[in-house]
């Protein structure tokens, strides 16, 4: 899209590399001072103790399983795992790993169409766009979404490849493409698409459609089967974790019909968002009632849209191909089978956006067939775009230094965000305000009154301000609209514990373990309670289950320590009073020290 510069090609590209460096750098680098926050990075860092045991032999053995919380992606927590044995829980590590892939994606994309189409300054604005858009910092900024920055990595890297491979057709080559695919797929099933990509790119701008003879379908079929395949079997993996493992609730049961609709709409909402980048929100909150007129009308759109560029295929291929990368890359995130209740999210625009991009950058062009004209108009006006683009996405990435503001945000600039009130009230909770928290719980409850983990948050922010009865109540209620919810009935254990009423603790806890039987949780406090009512066998088989299921758990190792040495087990206890300092809670050896029973 942008003119050529009389100066060397190799200085050109060189130039490209470092503007694109230097720029991406400028916007996101704020990211290297702000915080994890309560969503999603608690479950893959901060609270996971696979991640927090560092590199060991069970810990990769537990990134290629199929488990909670997520998918089956093992090059993600395996890169988790490294990150925390490099930066432990100094989340700026993790927000700067974000941003060198994000970095390196945006080079290699920049290199793979320069590559193809020896068009410097076409690939560099889609490289730009790829790198500065608003809509992609969500993807960069949230540290839970290490996913999206990992697999565009190495499907960046396997496109390079592919491109390499089809300047020289020899199995080595081939093999390489395989084998980055696969590391792709291992970071996110969004990649699945990636061989229709691929099919893409052979007829624009590899045009290697046109050196073919004889049966097009065959040869792409032989070609792309390996690809496909590897594919299909992540489908099904993914589909697996999906129905047979836990997973986390949807807010409400969305019919499909509602599904359907808001396809379309979220679908051309992205297109919006692309050229207009405003009211961008962590949770876009789904909507009950989307006008019949918004749903033609979207639809209508996307039917006109795709017939165009089939019709000008063969004319205008860089539409067609652009069009088609953007509606392929989208179609496994676009809401028919997701499972929360958000309509849409800004980290699935992510790689779909390099087809609007490519749209744009051969497309504009076409407009303006005299040279003079692409010199005056063209060359400023992509400048002046992508600097107002750096702009706002610089603007953008503050609202991501905390919870309290990313969620703040999001009510500013949505309605009815029931999730947001939720999250928003969490990070008050934690941070002792809890009025105001109460007063987010209340907000969400009144949008959607009969989700339970609503309930439960607020009784346990009620359980701390010591209003036992209230919090009871809370916990009741999450428990008749979800009879199996596990952490209610530990909730409300706990809250019959702070009361005396130690049986009824009992009873709550045997039933929270019942319904998840490596409940770490309601082992420990279950113990808590027998010590209490000096069941202390029961309490020490309690404290026992509670650091297998959390071998870190470091009130477990001092409640556990302190029983040893009541009992007069001394090696026992120093070890478990050892065991806690090293967790962070010296309090039991420093005291049994000052005893002189532990050295």
């Amino acid at each position: 899209m942008l003119n050529k510069i009389k100066i060397n090609p190799r200085k050109q590209i060189l130039t490209v590399y470092i503007v694109l460096i230097l720029s991406t750098l400028a916007v996101f680098w704020q990211v290297n001072q702000y915080d994890f926050i309560n969503l999603d990075d608690a479950i893959y860092v901060t609270d996971n103790d696979h991640i927090r045991s560092g590199v060991t032999l069970e810990g990769f053995r537990w990134a290629f399983s199929i488990t909670y919380p997520d998918w089956w992606m093992p090059l993600l927590r395996l890169s988790y795992i490294f990150a925390y044995q490099l930066h432990g829980l100094n989340a700026g590590g993790y927000h700067l790993t974000n941003l060198i892939f994000h970095i390196m994606s945006t080079l290699l994309l920049f290199w793979f169409f320069n590559r193809m189409t020896k068009a410097i300054w076409q690939s560099a604005f889609v490289a730009a766009v790829f790198a500065l858009h608003p809509l992609h910092v969500e993807s960069v900024a949230w540290i839970a979404e290490r996913k999206d920055v990992l697999s565009a990595f190495f499907w960046m890297l396997t496109l390079c490849l592919y491109v390499y491979y089809t300047e020289k057709l020899v199995i080595r080559r081939y093999l390489l493409v395989l084998f980055s695919f696969a590391l792709a797929l291992m970071s996110k099933p969004i990649v699945v698409t990636l061989p229709v990509i691929m099919i893409l790119l052979d007829y624009w701008p590899l045009k290697r459609f046109e050196s073919k003879k004889g049966n097009l379908f065959l040869w792409q079929l032989k070609e792309k089967m390996p690809f496909f395949v590897m594919s299909a079997v992540l489908v099904i993996i993914t589909l697996y974790t999906t129905l047979y493992t836990k997973s986390n609730p949807s807010l409400r049961n969305l019919p499909i019909g509602f599904r359907i609709s808001n396809v379309s709409v979220s679908f051309v909402t992205y297109l919006e968002k692309t050229f207009w980048p405003h009211d961008m929100a962590i949770f876009y909150p789904f909507s009950m009632q989307i006008p019949i007129w918004q749903v033609f009308g979207a639809f209508l759109l996307i039917l006109i849209i795709t017939t165009f560029v089939i019709v000008m295929g063969k004319r205008l291929p860089y539409l067609f191909v652009g069009w088609m990368w953007y509606s392929i890359a989208i179609l496994p995130v676009i809401g028919i089978f997701h499972l929360g209740e958000y309509a849409m999210a800004d980290r699935y625009h992510y790689l779909p956006s390099i087809g609007i991009a490519i749209m744009l950058a051969w497309g504009i062009p076409s407009l303006f067939p005299h040279e003079d004209i692409r010199k005056k108009i063209l060359f400023p006006a992509s400048v002046a775009i992508m600097v107002i683009m750096a702009f706002i996405t610089w603007h953008q990435c503050g609202y991501w230094r905390d919870s309290i503001s990313i969620f703040s945000h999001a009510l500013r600039v949505t309605k009815d965000n029931a999730a947001a009130h939720n999250f928003l009230a969490y990070d008050l909770d934690k941070k002792g305000k809890t009025n105001e928290a109460i007063y987010h719980y209340n907000e969400a409850i009144r949008i959607i009154p009969d989700f339970p983990e609503f309930y439960y948050n607020k009784g346990c922010t009620y359980a701390k301000l010591g209003q036992y009865q209230r919090a009871i109540e809370d916990f009741n209620e999450a428990i008749r609209l979800r009879p199996y919810y596990a952490n209610a009935y530990n909730g409300r254990g706990c809250a019959y514990a702070d009361t005396g009423q130690y049986l009824k603790a009992i009873e709550n806890f045997n039933e929270a373990i019942r319904l998840e039987k490596d409940y770490g949780d309601a082992y420990y406090y279950r113990g808590v309670t027998y010590t209490k009512l000096h069941q202390y066998q029961l309490a020490f088989e309690d404290f026992n289950e509670c650091i297998r299921i959390k071998p870190n758990y470091n009130s477990a190792y001092y409640n556990r320590g302190v029983l040893y040495l009541n009992h007069g087990y001394i090696e026992l206890g120093c070890y478990d009073a050892q065991k806690a300092c090293n967790l962070g809670n010296c309090e039991l050896l420093e005291a049994a020290k000052r005893k002189g029973v532990c050295r």
